[in-house]
Parts: C-alpha cells; sequence; structure tokens
C-alpha cells in the first residue's frame, strides 16, 4: 500500500503555493478560503514542518514547499494528461513517441504541426532523452527516433532515417573574407560534440590536416552545439539535418564547403515494435515521417 497523504491536501496545498494565495486557490478549487487554509495546515501537520509562510496577502513556501510544489506541479500535469487521453473521442489515438533531445528540437519540433494537421484524430505525446529507449520494455512507447545507434532486440524493428552530412559549421562572422579555408581552420576554436559520430580529430585526418592541437569546448548535445556556433564562439561539426534552419537564415554557413572532403553517417533511426506495424497510429506516422525525412517507401525495416 502506498503511503501518501490525502490527495485532497496535496491538491489544495499545490494550488496555494502556485498561486502564492489562499483566496485564489480556494477560487480555484471551489472551496472557501476557511477551508483552503484549514487542509494546507493539516498537510503541514501530517509533516511535521512548514510548507507555507503566511504574509499579509500573500505566502510563500519554505524551501521544503518549494521541493514538494515542483514536484507536485510534475506528478498533476501527468494526471492532467492521462485524463484527457480517456475523455478524447472514441475515434481518437494517442502516439507515444520518444526522440533523442536534439532531433526533437531542431528537426521534428518544426515538422509536427503539419502531422497534426494531416492527422487530427492522432494526439502526440512526445518525450525525449539522449539514452536509445528499448522498446521490449518500454511498452507504453509506441515509436522511438534515437541518436548514433538504436537498441537492437527481435521484435523491434529499426529503420535508419537517410545518411547525414556532417560539416564544419561557424558564423559568417566568425570567417574571414577570401581567406584560405584549411589555415583557417586550423587556428579556429572547433566545438566538439560529444556524442557526435564523427569526431574532430578523424575529420582532420580525412582532410588531410594532422590533428588538432587546441584544447576544444565541448557539448553533450548537437542542439547546443549548433547554438554555440552561431553565438560565434567557433566552429560546430554537426549534422546539417539538424542545422537547417539556421544555414536557411544565415545564421550558420558551412566553411570550405568546396575545399573539404564531405562526410557522410546514419545518424538517426526510427524504431517500433515489429507486430505494431501495421497499427494504424505506427504506420501512419512511419510513412509520414519517411516522407519527410526524404525516404523512399517507409515500411521497409530491418528487425
Amino acid at each position: 500500500m502506498r503511503r501518501l497523504p490525502n490527495f485532497v491536501l496535496l491538491r489544495a496545498f499545490e494550488a496555494t503555493a502556485r498561486l502564492e494565495s489562499f483566496t485564489r486557490a480556494a477560487r480555484e478549487l471551489h472551496l472557501t478560503q476557511s477551508a483552503i487554509s484549514h487542509q494546507v495546515r493539516e498537510l503541514e501537520d501530517y509533516f511535521g514542518r512548514r510548507l507555507l509562510v503566511r504574509r499579509n496577502r500573500t505566502v510563500e513556501t519554505t524551501p521544503e514547499g518549494l521541493r514538494l510544489q515542483l514536484n507536485l506541479g510534475r506528478v498533476f500535469d501527468v494526471i492532467e494528461a492521462a485524463c484527457n487521453e480517456v475523455s478524447l473521442a472514441p475515434t481518437a489515438q494517442v502516439l507515444a513517441l520518444h526522440s533523442a533531445p536534439s532531433f526533437a528540437a531542431k528537426w521534428l519540433g518544426p515538422r509536427l504541426p503539419a502531422f497534426m494537421r494531416e492527422n487530427p484524430d492522432i494526439t502526440i505525446r512526445l518525450s525525449s532523452g539522449a539514452t536509445p529507449i528499448d522498446l521490449t520494455r518500454d511498452r507504453e512507447i509506441d515509436v522511438a527516433i534515437s541518436y548514433g545507434h538504436a537498441i537492437q532486440r527481435a521484435g523491434v524493428a529499426t529503420l535508419p532515417m537517410g545518411a547525414e552530412r556532417i560539416a564544419p559549421m561557424c558564423s559568417p562572422a566568425l570567417l574571414r573574407a577570401g581567406g584560405d579555408p584549411r589555415e583557417w581552420i586550423r587556428s579556429a576554436t572547433l566545438i566538439d560534440s560529444q556524442l557526435s559520430s564523427i569526431t574532430w580529430p578523424d575529420w582532420f585526418a580525412q582532410n588531410g590536416l594532422g590533428a588538432p592541437a587546441r584544447a576544444r569546448p565541448s557539448f553533450d548535445r548537437a542542439a547546443l552545439v549548433l547554438s554555440a556556433a552561431v553565438d560565434g564562439m567557433g566552429v560546430a561539426l554537426e549534422t546539417t539535418r539538424l542545422a537547417e534552419r539556421e544555414l536557411s537564415r544565415g545564421d550558420l554557413v558551412i566553411v570550405g564547403e568546396r575545399e573539404f572532403v564531405a562526410l557522410s553517417r546514419e545518424t538517426h533511426f526510427l524504431s517500433y515494435r515489429d507486430d505494431e506495424r501495421d497499427a494504424d497510429k505506427v504506420k501512419r506516422f512511419r510513412l509520414w515521417l519517411c516522407n519527410a525525412a526524404g525516404l523512399a517507401g517507409g515500411g521497409a525495416a530491418d528487425s
């Protein structure tokens, strides 16, 4: 049995702490101010410590109260989302999608509104994380998009999302007009992308430049690397797929596009359970994603 205080008390506290007022919390929960105050006091008695500091017309959380408020807020968001799913129309579907963070932010996110317009009966529930999802264990996830590699499991179909160009990119303000890119990049500040499949030493070797000698700033997300490059910190070595917006707006330029060897790798992978290949929501998302990524077919995958 779970050892939890009464849900009513938690709800009263969360509303009071978030709104910083017993009066506003009472209005939101359709209770009297006295009832809210009593419920918060009962919760404080349960924990044996103060959660709120009463002021004249407002309240403030104690450090313990703030931690509880933040955690309760996340829990209530999940509960609200679950209740909303139950109340969906009978024909509606929820697609639970897990994606690598930078792919979700830089490439997938800007395109999801188009999917939602084309598929109004499918509600997307998106989560993100750097660790690849094991769909044989994480049954609550329908589709996963991983960076670098996907977990290979029997019963899971994995589809590479096409080779992506990996290129050096920087703010145009950093480049010297008319200079030799090979000489320039030897002295430039290089930004390490910790999860990238191609490292700066690899890239320097492929282009016959020896080895980079300077210490390099380092980030563990492609989105952070690209953002640092836009801000003028140095040169990013990343997939141009994730930099589409920055390149199209001129916030980034490819360094030595004609001088350096063009390198590409399969970087992102789409996975789903093989026995759900023809599930309506999975099939529609897979076909849409493959079309958006410029892949032919969308049905062929290796288990």
